[in-house]
């Protein structure tokens, strides 16, 4: 499955955080079951992610900039990080690991 759709899918039908100040803020109350980073992510927004996500495979590094994020995601403007608490209808936890 296409990453790009399988985001997109997650954010139309289960419930995802956008925003740094919002992942790392779930992240911290342990809610986060993926977190999906830009490619141009602050580096210590994604140290501080990484502390916060110990296990293995709960990040995925997108491959493009923030806006090409915000555009997979439907927005308007930049999404340099964002949170999937549920993934609803999506298959991305089986899209981001094989």
């Amino acid at each position: 499955m296409d990453i790009s759709r399988a985001i997109r899918r997650a954010v139309d039908t289960g419930k995802v955080v956008l925003g740094e100040r919002e992942t790392l803020r779930y992240a911290k109350e342990g809610k986060i079951k993926l977190a999906v980073v830009a490619s141009n992510c602050r580096g210590s927004a994604l140290e501080e992610l990484k502390s916060l996500l110990k296990e293995e495979g709960h990040i995925y590094e997108f491959p493009g900039p923030g806006v090409e994020l915000g555009s997979v995601c439907g927005k308007p403007f930049l999404v340099s990080m964002l949170g999937i608490l549920d993934a609803g209808e999506s298959e991305i936890f089986e899209a981001v690991r094989g």
